[in-house]
Order: C-alpha cells, then sequence, then structure tokens
C-alpha cells in the first residue's frame, strides 16, 4: 500500500501519541491536556499555532513554498465521549467514564502526522489550515470556532475531514458526493400533569399514561408524514418519570433525536411534533413543553472535492480500494456545518475490527495513521503542487 514512506517511518511515534491520548480522553469543550500537546507538536515543528477558537480548538498554519494564494483546510476532532471503555487493552482509558469510543484520538494524530510531514518537505505551494476541533460529539464545536471566527481568521478555499470506519475493510477509503450524513435535531418533551396516589388514578392528570400516547403519536410522524421516497428518523431514547410505586408523578419527559437528509423534512417533522403536543396537550388538560434543538446541519459533500478525494485514494490505497458508498449515513458529523461555508468533502477510512464506534468495546486498529496522514498530506500536494504559481 504506498502510504507516504517519510510518514511510514514514524508510524510508532504516531501510535505512541494516538495511545497516549486514547489513555487520557477529554469531553467536548474539556480538551485542555488534548490541545495542550497538539499545540506542543505544531510548535516543534515549527508550525504557527492559535489556541482558544471555540473554547480549546487549535488552527495550525504553515505556508508551502511559492505565492499561489491558495488556502486549504484539514480537520480533525479531539473529543472523547462520556461512556466506560470494557476493553483490556494495555492502552485503555485511565478516566472513569470517559472513553474515545469514535477514534477521534486517531483522527488526531492522523492530523499531527501529516502536519509534521508537510512542515519537513513543503512540497506545496500555498497555505494549509490545520483544524483540531474540540466538541464534535452534539455540543456544537464546530459552530463554536465557526461563530470565534475561524474562517475569517484562516480563510480556506476549500476543506476536507475524514472518519475511521469498522464496517470497511482495513485500508478502504469511501466518499459519497453529496448528501452524505443526517442532519440531526435533539428534543426534550415535558408534560406537566397532576399527580396523585396510585390507588387513586381518578384523581390525577397521569403523565405516564400522556406521555405514552405522544410517545406512540410521535412514531406517525414517519409512518405518515414524511414522504416515503425520502428518509427521516424520529427515536424517543429517554423516558423519565416517578419515584416509587404507589404515586401517580405530576411530570414525566421523554428526549429523543430526530434525523433526516433534507431541512425541509426536518421543519416537517418538528411541525408536526409541535402540532401533535400541542392536540394531545388539549386532550388531556395538561401542559406540553416541547424543547427542539438544531445539533447538526445536513452532511454535503461537493462533487470536486470528493473527486479529489477518491483520486488520492486510489494512489494512496489501490483502485480496488476506492468505495464510492452508494446510501447515506443516517449518524450525524458536525464537519457539516463547516461545509456549509466552504466546499469541500467528509471520506471514511476502513480498518481491522468489527465492533462499532460508540461500543464500550470498540478499538482503533493503529496501521490506519499513516494512511490517514498520508490520504491528508496527497490531498495537499494534489490540490497546492509545488510551482503552481510560477505556471
Amino acid at each position: 500500500m504506498p502510504t507516504i514512506d517519510r510518514i511510514d517511518a514514524f508510524a510508532d511515534e504516531l501510535t505512541a501519541i494516538r495511545r497516549d491520548l486514547h489513555m487520557h480522553p477529554e469531553i467536548g469543550f474539556e480538551e485542555v491536556r488534548t490541545s495542550n500537546m497538539v499545540a506542543e507538536k505544531l510548535d516543534e515543528w515549527g508550525i504557527e499555532v492559535h489556541r482558544g477558537l471555540g473554547g480549546t480548538g487549535v488552527v495550525g498554519v504553515l505556508k508551502g513554498k511559492g505565492n499561489s494564494g491558495r488556502r486549504i483546510g484539514l480537520r480533525a476532532d479531539m473529543d472523547a465521549l462520556p461512556m466506560e471503555e470494557h476493553t483490556n487493552l494495555p492502552w485503555r482509558s485511565t478516566i472513569p467514564g470517559r472513553f474515545h469510543g469514535c477514534g477521534h484520538d486517531g483522527h488526531t494524530t492522523m492530523l499531527l502526522g501529516t502536519a509534521r510531514y508537510l512542515a519537513e518537505t513543503r512540497n506545496f505551494d500555498g497555505t494549509v489550515h490545520f483544524i483540531f476541533q474540540p466538541a464534535e460529539e452534539g455540543l456544537g464545536g464546530a459552530r463554536a470556532m465557526i461563530k470565534d471566527g475561524l474562517f475569517q481568521k484562516f480563510p480556506c478555499d476549500e476543506l476536507y475531514g475524514l472518519h475511521n470506519a469498522p464496517d470497511l475493510a482495513h485500508g478502504e477509503v469511501a466518499i459519497l458526493p453529496g448528501p452524505a450524513m443526517a442532519g440531526a435535531d435533539f428534543f426534550d418533551i415535558t408534560i406537566s400533569g397532576y399527580g396523585a396516589h396510585g390507588a387513586m388514578p381518578e384523581r390525577s392528570k397521569d403523565p405516564v399514561v400522556i406521555a405514552m400516547t405522544l410517545g406512540q403519536a410521535l412514531q406517525t410522524i414517519v409512518s405518515r408524514n414524511v414522504d416515503p421516497l425520502h428518509s427521516a428518523v424520529l427515536s424517543i431514547t429517554q423516558i423519565h418519570s416517578g419515584s416509587a410505586y404507589n404515586v401517580i408523578p405530576g411530570e414525566a419527559r421523554l428526549a429523543g433525536t430526530v434525523r433526516a437528509f433534507s431541512d425541509d423534512i426536518r421543519k416537517l417533522v418538528r411541525e408536526r411534533m409541535r402540532a401533535l403536543a400541542a392536540g394531545i396537550a388539549a386532550a388531556f388538560d395538561v401542559e406540553i413543553s416541547v424543547d427542539i434543538r438544531d445539533i447538526f446541519s445536513v452532511l454535503v459533500n461537493q462533487q470536486e472535492q470528493s473527486d479529489v478525494v477518491a483520486t488520492v485514494a486510489r494512489g494512496v490505497v489501490g483502485d480496488a480500494n476506492v468505495k464510492l458508498r452508494e446510501q447515506p449515513k443516517m449518524g450525524s458529523e458536525d464537519f457539516a456545518d463547516m461545509l456549509q461555508t466552504i466546499p469541500g468533502a467528509y471520506f471514511w477510512i476502513g480498518h481491522d475490527g468489527d465492533v462499532p464506534v460508540h461500543n464500550p468495546g470498540y478499538v482503533l486498529d493503529d496501521k490506519i495513521l499513516p494512511i490517514g496522514a498520508s490520504m491528508f498530506a496527497r490531498i495537499i500536494e494534489t490540490r497546492l503542487p509545488a510551482g503552481a504559481s510560477h505556471v
């Protein structure tokens, strides 16, 4: 597999960095140790470092040869998940309730590997912005960096990101032009009823019964309101109410997520959720509040940058290992918010192991670290070829 020899030569160092990050996971907006390590490595390699964007975000700036004026951003996420790790690896998490169960430690390491290689070779004409983003896991890290002026301070003509993929074979690279990952909302619904003794339900306005009724009604939105030729998901993932066997509580709460590949469908689902809640509130003579929050935009890969990824991947992993996805993923990714502003592409790299991300037994395969670093590096050398400003 023709990864870059120079990157292969320090693959062991990349593995050491990745495992160190894995042992010390930090969740969104708490990535202090992680961002310190990133900043120190970039500074060590002579890369200009900027800190504090979006809280704990870090941006490295590296200029190559020539004066083409072109600028490309490469992005990696840094945060872990608030969950336990159930592996017996020597480098497993040392922090209870914190686990790099999505492989962001690997993404950060890959981008560091790219940064080191490009700093040592500078075989490109233009400027690279290495974007290390906090809080990807539903906390709005991308939006926080953008709000802090990411693309005003570090303008980009195009942008690239990646993710590890246990559902692909080792070394496969997948790309999907167009809508590639769903937009997502999170919701909280509070039913304010009236409590009573469990033996005297007639004296209550039972929020538990109302919650079950509303939960069933919400499932009709996808089955009866959304065009069946379009995809949508409405999942209730939390139900909270009550504290005793013989007490009808006064309040019940539902929470969950909505996913879709169209903002129009997301708007439809939100409107129907509110309408159903209002109707059921009237029917049962209670108050129901509905809080729906736009968390992730639809991730849309541009055709031009998707073609770049596919072309570069053929050189890095070979034609047989380049996969054009036929279906988008219903999962979400807040790199989508950056792609709403800057044209770019987001791709996946497969690795050994079949345990999915966000599973307590998930394990990242360190052998893909040079592949990810080589992909990013070749994208830069392809899109910012040395000598381009003199052609």
